[in-house]
């Protein structure tokens, strides 16, 4: 650093006195620059004051607006959701363990439609579309629609099923193909068997589902992809029960091939 930059440091010849000069031009010329901008701002600020202040106004609202809807709204209605699926699910869970076909559509239908006053799947997915219970609404009323052979409703709610919960997004997604399946629309079905294997790997089901795509996609004479689904599992899953069916339907699949 230059000498002459010490407070009280007196140049000593032509050259510093100059180079000081400059110095204290360019220092005023930033300084003459920054008053400027700061003026402009200022100038701005004045001029646009009431749209600056109108943003600022609907932010504050928009933000108060949504903390009133999530809590004076939305959360007594997520209370009020997940007490009236109490009632549909007991009526599903009922007609899982029923022992007749007669007696399980009975119970499949009310706890669609809703039974004594309260709402079913249905109406709830319809009410509380918001909410958790809602959703679950959709995935249930799916699945009630797809043991009672109603495919078309069953595709119809089983899509509108949205969460967080990986296990029960993927079987949505499989029970989707199986409607396809029933409705013989093969490659709509073989898409939904591959998003279910895909959406969340685990022990549980994904074997299940890799088995799915591949038999479909034998019916669909679409052999590689049948084998990228069969070796899937025996390589990754080798202790699941669908391994143990993985060399019949690889035997299957080198045969079409010839």
């Amino acid at each position: 650093m230059a000498t002459y930059n010490k407070r009280g440091y007196k140049p000593k010849n032509k050259k510093e006195r100059e180079d000081k000069v400059l110095e204290e031009s360019t220092t005023a010329e930033v300084f003459d620059s920054l008053d400027e901008k700061a003026s402009k701002t200022e100038e701005f600020i004045s001029k646009h004051q009431k749209t600056i202040l109108g943003v600022v106004i609907v932010i504050a609202v928009a933000s108060l607006g949504y903390l009133g809807y999530q809590n004076l709204i939305l959360a007594p209605k997520e209370t009020e959701a997940a007490e009236e699926i109490v009632f549909a699910q007991r009526l599903f869970d009922d007609a899982v363990e029923a022992d007749t076909k007669k007696m399980k559509d009975s119970l499949y239908t009310l706890s669609l439609d809703g039974s004594r006053g309260k709402l079913g799947f249905v109406g709830i997915a319809d009410s509380y579309s918001g909410t958790k219970s809602g959703r679950l609404a959709n995935y249930y009323a799916g699945m009630a629609y797809l043991e009672l052979k109603d495919y078309k409703n069953a595709i119809t709610h089983l899509d509108k099923f949205k969460a967080d919960d990986k296990i029960l997004s993927s079987m949505a997604l499989g029970a989707i193909g199986n409607a396809f399946l029933e409705l013989d629309q093969m490659e709509d079905a073989l898409g939904y068997f591959e998003k279910a294997a895909k959406n969340n790997a685990n022990n549980f089901i994904t074997p299940k589902f890799h088995l799915k795509a591949a038999q479909t996609a034998i019916e669909l004479n679409q052999i590689a992809k049948a084998e990228t689904h069969l070796k899937a599992i025996k390589n990754k899953y080798p202790q699941s029960e669908e391994a143990k069916r993985v060399e019949v339907y690889l035997g299957k699949t080198q045969a079409l091939k010839k």
